[in-house]
């Protein structure tokens, strides 16, 4: 969700000013992907670099956070949306951990959908946290070597029990992964668009399914077609 801040210099505006109009457009993108039949919708809220921000900002950023999954908690329950989390939300401030701890215990039963919130998030992180958490279970005796596969990795990683990505979408004109779901893109449809997050409004949505849904995925398999479109 990149380009809030580019965005509210632009207009003459403090850099929060560009987050807080982002977060307010996390929910017109949910309700949205909601209608489209979109049942997993992945943010990446805050990475693991983005602690190297400005003190004030991060700050900033973390009550921003505690705000909104306080005052919409009660939406994702009237939408049953589940709320899960992809990395490690220890180092969190206390309000903004409690909350989003909450909102998941709140809405752990739902499977319809799901939004899931990539927070202190950096794939290689979760993957150098995934290969500790194999190498713990082999030493305990409860796995061997020999029996490491994909399968039994991803099942170690925080995104464990949900589907790897179709489409990953980024906005503000960036055109790299930048530490996001490294292992689990690895034949996920890609769409970059100049626009920044908070104009990536509803229509801009449809667009970028639109265009997913337009293509045709091999999966690395000679001859292997199969079209995005549901």
């Amino acid at each position: 969700m990149d380009g809030n801040g580019r965005w509210a210099k632009a207009r003459g505006l403090p850099r929060i000013e560009g987050h807080r109009r982002g977060v307010e457009n996390v929910l017109a993108i949910l309700d949205a992907g909601a209608e489209m039949g979109i049942e997993v919708l992945t943010l990446y809220a805050f990475s693991v670099e983005n602690w190297q921000r400005p003190a004030e900002e991060v700050a900033a950023l973390m009550g921003l956070l505690e705000h909104f999954i306080g005052l919409h908690t009660d939406r994702l329950v009237q939408r049953e949306t589940r709320l899960r989390v992809a990395g490690d939300i220890s180092a969190l401030p206390a309000g903004a951990r409690g909350a989003v701890e909450a909102a998941m215990e709140r809405t752990s039963h739902f499977r319809k959908r799901t939004l899931c919130l990539a927070l202190n998030y950096g794939s290689r992180t979760e993957i150098v946290e995934a290969a500790k958490a194999f190498a713990r279970d082999v030493a305990a005796g409860r796995a061997t070597p020999e029996s490491l596969d994909w399968a039994a990795l991803s099942q170690r990683l925080y995104t464990a029990g949900l589907p790897d990505p179709d489409l990953i979408i980024r906005t503000s004109g960036e055109t790299r992964l930048s530490n996001f779901l490294l292992l689990q893109a690895a034949y996920a449809e890609m769409y970059f668009t100049p626009v920044p997050w908070p104009e990536f409004g509803p229509e801009r949505l449809k667009e970028a399914v639109d265009s997913f849904r337009r293509r045709e995925r091999r999966f690395g398999k000679t001859g292997e077609q199969v079209r995005c479109g549901r």
